[in-house]
């Protein structure tokens, strides 16, 4: 089914002349969809999805999915790991009226210049996306100083829903011309989000979850002293860029 929105108008002469105007309704725009869904819409398509909470993730022969914790151990993402390419997901609290895609190309473009990378607006499955390079920080290794940020190949994707925003960040050699990034553009067209009713502010990540067997791996593994699986895979703000 598709997402809309409708917006109201003001009539300025009205408004100029004191006397109060009652909202216009713009006709519904319908923006069709095949996908990123909308829990409302979500095909009966029979895919394995796992359940993360505000994302429901499908489980794609060829990929691997790692859940991204935070160090309060929160988990803030997903990502979706084919071959040496990446798909990074993070889904944010959005206005009814939708356009916040519009507002984070703007702030992501800005922010990878300014660390010296690029990012360009482009045409793509999606609509309108990013694409170019983003700087990458290595982890730091037992000894050694910290390496400097490298130079990576990116694209982030942007879905405006009904009061969410879905972002997804290629990287690797699926976010280049010549790589093939259709099993991870597959896999984004796939993702359910499930926005629930609480209010939640504009651009506040929604709340994810560990599906219950890796939750309990989780507490053993801190019952045990170890460090939990995963790590944070990317920023958590829907207009970071590296």
């Amino acid at each position: 089914m598709p997402f809309g929105h409708r917006r109201n108008r003001i009539d300025r002469s009205l408004r100029e002349r004191g006397v109060p105007p009652e909202p216009q309704q713009r006709e519904r725009e319908e923006l069709a969809t095949d996908g990123p869904w909308d829990q409302a819409d979500a095909p009966a398509d029979g895919l394995p999805r796992v359940d993360l909470g505000a994302l429901r993730v499908p489980a794609l022969k060829g990929t691997e999915l790692r859940v991204d914790v935070n160090q309060q151990q929160q988990v803030i993402g997903a990502t979706l790991r084919a071959g040496e390419s990446l798909l990074q997901l993070s889904v944010f609290a959005a206005p009814r009226a939708g356009g916040l895609w519009d507002d984070i190309r703007v702030e992501l473009a800005k922010s990878a210049s300014g660390q010296g990378a690029s990012l360009t607006e482009v045409e793509g499955p999606f609509g309108t996306e990013l694409a170019g390079t983003v700087l990458v920080q290595q982890p730091p290794q037992p000894g050694q100083p910290a390496a400097k940020p490298v130079r990576r190949p990116a694209r982030f994707l942007g879905v405006d829903g009904p009061r969410w925003f879905l972002r997804g960040m290629i990287s690797g050699p699926a976010a280049t011309a010549a790589g093939d990034a259709s099993l991870l553009e597959e896999a984004f067209r796939a993702v359910v989000v499930v926005r629930g009713s609480a209010p939640m502010p504009v651009r506040d990540p929604l709340p994810l979850t560990l599906p219950p067997q890796a939750a309990e791996q989780l507490a053993r593994r801190q019952a045990a002293g170890s460090r939990p699986p995963g790590g944070p895979a990317g920023p958590a703000g829907p207009g970071s860029a590296g």
